[in-house]
């Protein structure tokens, strides 16, 4: 009779770490260069050439292009939604209806509830995303339905922000958006899809199929990269040719 093997006290040490490790490792999917929990928003800044992102539990985090966090900051107890970079001062959208603007140099902020046009903020209808277009703010509008997807478009004072304008484009789920080389790019989770949107036109030019996770956010850099805010916990990368932009 052959003897029955008894595992070492090592071995079984050991297959136990590597079972633990194979648990508490993100899952590697391609794209992926950083992992932040519940990433909801990302903006490219052009003067550093560095990327600040935001996320769901009132955070923001300055990473690299290559996903390399620079710095942690805490804002309170927001659901950021969305995120501007500027050079002195960095934008976030808040989901029941404000900007947060905080200054790059000493952090200070200031919470500007939005008001105007009768428009009721609500956990149907609450901001999923933020863009600048000229020297006014661009939100979008979580929606279910395209009778509800909608614009809606700030202006920004010292101390007011306000809705000068609503803008119904039909895109559900609108989760980000970013204003890029001229053309309005809004990614939707739900459609795992990027649309080009024409503003003049008000319609969608072209749309890509994008890799299915959950897209909160867009933004491009000047190298030819475009990178995602991903829900699940991550930044994404890819080249704007792989995804045929």
């Amino acid at each position: 009779m052959r003897p029955i093997f008894q595992p070492s006290r090592f071995s079984l040490l050991l297959l136990l770490a590597l079972t633990a490790c194979e648990e508490t490792q993100p899952p590697n999917r391609e794209g992926r260069i950083v992992s932040i929990p519940e990433a909801s928003g990302i903006s490219y800044c052009h003067n550093s050439e560095t990327l600040m992102v935001a996320n769901d539990e009132g955070s923001f985090y300055e990473i690299t292009p290559d996903g390399a966090i620079l710095s942690q900051h805490k804002l309170g107890n927001h659901d950021l939604e969305g995120v501007v970079c500027e050079e002195e001062s960095i934008i976030f959208a808040v989901e029941d209806g404000a900007l947060i603007e905080v200054d790059r140099e000493t952090f200070q902020l200031k919470e500007l509830k939005i008001k105007g046009k009768k428009f009721k903020f609500s956990k149907k209808s609450g901001i999923e995303g933020i863009t600048k277009i000229g020297d006014k703010y661009y939100l979008s509008i979580q929606a279910k339905e395209k009778k509800d997807a909608k614009l809606l478009v700030i202006e920004k004072g010292v101390n007011y922000a306000k809705i000068v304008k609503i803008i119904d484009h039909g895109i559900i789920d609108s989760a980000g958006m970013e204003y890029h080389n001229k053309k309005l790019y809004i990614v939707s989770d739900k459609k795992d899809k990027l649309y080009l949107y024409n503003l003049k036109k008000n319609s969608i030019q072209k749309s890509v199929k994008l890799p299915k996770f959950a897209q909160e956010g867009v933004t491009f850099d000047k190298q030819g990269n475009i990178y995602f805010a991903d829900d699940d916990g991550a930044v994404m990368k890819y080249r704007l040719k792989t995804l045929g932009l």
